[in-house]
């Protein structure tokens, strides 16, 4: 399994190509890397993690999701590969400015909170583990948009509470600490 899921983080690395990450000059791969690890701690589940890898390419690369498939069948099987590339898709964001330039922030947030409620236990559990990851980096690199964050993802955590238990447990934890923090900073 883990000479799939690297070669599957090579092609998730080379999709991102010279992409960044917004508050520091690593490679973007390095958060889909965190969000797989943080998975693990949860689960073995092969499609899972291969989609933890995955999660932001057809959100924010060129890539399809036919060039995904065409992929992932010559690394696992058909019905592995399919329900990988099904969890990528709930994971992808539709409501965003690009397609719904009239709508504000917090429109098109609800409407991607109201989405993924309805996605499966397996990428409700991903979308833990991408919640968790982004709220420590956010956190520490942009506290002004660290508010609007946590509350965003305190709101979607509401909606989604059908994935791994521990993980959620984790992040809303997480989250309402993160939330407590900014407030002690903002008191100062």
């Amino acid at each position: 399994m883990d000479d799939i899921l690297e070669k599957i983080k090579q092609f998730a690395d080379d999709a991102h190509g010279n992409q960044k990450r917004k508050y520091t000059p690593e490679r973007y791969i390095v958060h889909p890397i965190r969000v797989m690890k943080i998975c693990r701690e949860y689960t073995h589940e092969l499609p899972l993690l291969a989609a933890a890898l995955l999660h932001d390419v057809l959100e924010d690369t060129p890539t399809t999701q036919n060039q995904i498939k065409q992929y992932l069948v010559t690394l696992m099987n058909v019905n592995q590969a399919n329900y990988t590339l099904k969890l990528v898709v709930e994971l992808t964001d539709v409501y965003v400015k690009d397609n719904y330039p009239k709508w504000n922030r917090r429109k098109r947030k609800a409407e991607e909170a109201d989405r993924i409620e309805k996605t499966s236990a397996d990428s409700q559990t991903v979308k833990y583990a991408d919640i968790l990851d982004n709220c420590i980096e956010i956190i520490n690199y942009d506290t002004d948009f660290a508010k609007v964050f946590l509350h965003e993802c305190k709101n979607i955590l509401k909606k989604i509470p059908k994935g791994n238990q521990q993980l959620y447990e984790r992040v809303v934890k997480t989250v309402d600490q993160c939330i407590k923090q900014m407030k002690r900073q903002a008191e100062k």
